[in-house]
């Protein structure tokens, strides 16, 4: 895709096109109010470009009946969302529908050109899968703080090599397209905006808890990333003065007492002191256990895994509150892989913020698990790119 909207009036055009389907002139220019001689002009011009195409005849509204206008088809985004354990690629469409995704297990500390060897690996297949003949743009996330603009991971405390790394730069070149890069929980923030739980929502928090733990701050629709792009890095506040070492190099951050590296380590230290039958009888059968079988356990009654699950979400719930008290938010979304952990995790952290915040801040609070799982960082991802290329160049 070499053509860009000219001005704002096309932009928010084709982003309307974007994340509510094909329309009418009429009804889109209900929406811009432009008036319709200003509209039309608007609108052919986006025809000239191929990135809108006609789409038959529109239901009546009285008198002559309207076109409607769609996005250009043939139209694809790449939606990457690499996670500290594994990768996720997906390809979309001009509306942000994922036609094909993909995921395959990597070590993210394996560095980047291991990582995008594999990232590349995937697109490819999917393109000769017949769902895209190339891209038009990809977004890609990382778990990690970015520098936005340059799309260049900083120090990031769980991926070893990667500090400085020109992810944008150099995956542009081996795609053919243009790149954005964010942090992952953003991406998820932004696909749970644009398709999940948070549709209807201006303002709100999305918390990701992985390997790490992160925040997406959204504020009037859009992404609050902060002055360099560290914002809603939750996982290093301090929780306890006293606690463990945290791979930031800090002490007692929340992600070194509760995210899913750490929820591991606790269940396995629950299984060798005999604590939880449950989870040392997985641990002999696999060796290592994940959060997955700590929300099994606790699934199946085991009291020293729902114990686990209740400690961790009373510090995380304490984190939150804060959070909740200091932005005052419409919603807020938990996703992840921890959120297998589920309602236990959620009676946990909703009893700490509603505790803890003024009742002016939690009275119509609702805190929900993310709707889209694991294709959440994909569409949002797609949605990264989509935004820079549906705005004036």
């Amino acid at each position: 895709m070499t053509a860009r909207p000219a001005n704002a009036h096309q932009a928010r055009l084709l982003r309307l096109l974007r994340d509510g389907g094909p329309n009418s002139r009429a009804q889109l220019g209900d929406q811009v109010e432009l008036s319709r001689s200003k509209l039309a002009v608007e609108v052919d011009r986006l025809l000239e470009t191929g990135l809108v195409v006609a789409d038959g005849l529109a239901a009546s509204r009285g008198g002559r009946r309207s076109h409607n206008i769609r996005l250009a088809p043939e139209l694809r985004f790449l939606g990457v969302d690499i996670g500290a354990t594994s990768i996720d690629v997906a390809v979309t469409n001009a509306e942000l529908e994922v036609l094909g995704h993909l995921n395959h297990p990597m070590d993210v500390r394996e560095g980047p050109v291991a990582v995008f060897e594999q990232v590349l690996s995937l697109a490819a297949k999917l393109r000769a899968s017949g769902l895209a003949e190339g891209f038009d743009g990809a977004g890609i996330g990382v778990p990690g703080p970015v520098r936005f603009p340059e799309g260049v991971p900083v120090a990031p405390p769980i991926m070893p090599g990667w500090d400085g790394f020109p992810v944008r730069e150099a995956l542009s070149q081996e795609l053919g397209c243009p790149v954005m890069v964010d942090n992952d929980v953003n991406l998820m923030a932004m696909g749970e905006q644009h398709a999940g739980v948070a549709r209807s929502v201006g303002d709100f928090l999305c918390v990701k808890i992985g390997t790490g733990i992160g925040c997406g701050i959204v504020v009037g629709g859009e992404v609050y990333r902060g002055t360099t792009g560290s914002a809603g890095d939750i996982g290093h506040i301090q929780v306890d003065p006293d606690g463990r070492p945290c791979a930031c190099g800090n002490k007692g951050c929340l992600e070194a007492h509760f995210s899913g590296a750490a929820l591991a380590r606790d269940a396995e230290d629950a299984a060798r002191e005999g604590r939880s039958p449950e989870l040392a009888a997985r641990l002999d059968a696999a060796g290592r256990l994940t959060a997955a079988d700590v929300a099994a356990a606790a699934a199946a009654g085991d009291a020293a895994a729902l114990d686990l699950i209740r400690e961790g979400g009373n510090r995380l719930g304490q984190v939150i509150a804060s959070l909740v008290s200091f932005f005052n938010p419409g919603l807020v979304v938990i996703g992840g892989g921890v959120t297998g952990l589920g309602h236990n995790l959620l009676a946990s952290v909703r009893t700490q913020v509603y505790k803890q915040s003024l009742p002016l801040a939690t009275g119509n609070l609702p805190i929900v698990l993310g709707e889209l799982g694991p294709t959440a960082g994909v569409i949002g991802a797609a949605r990264l790119i989509s935004d820079h290329l549906f705005s004036p160049a």
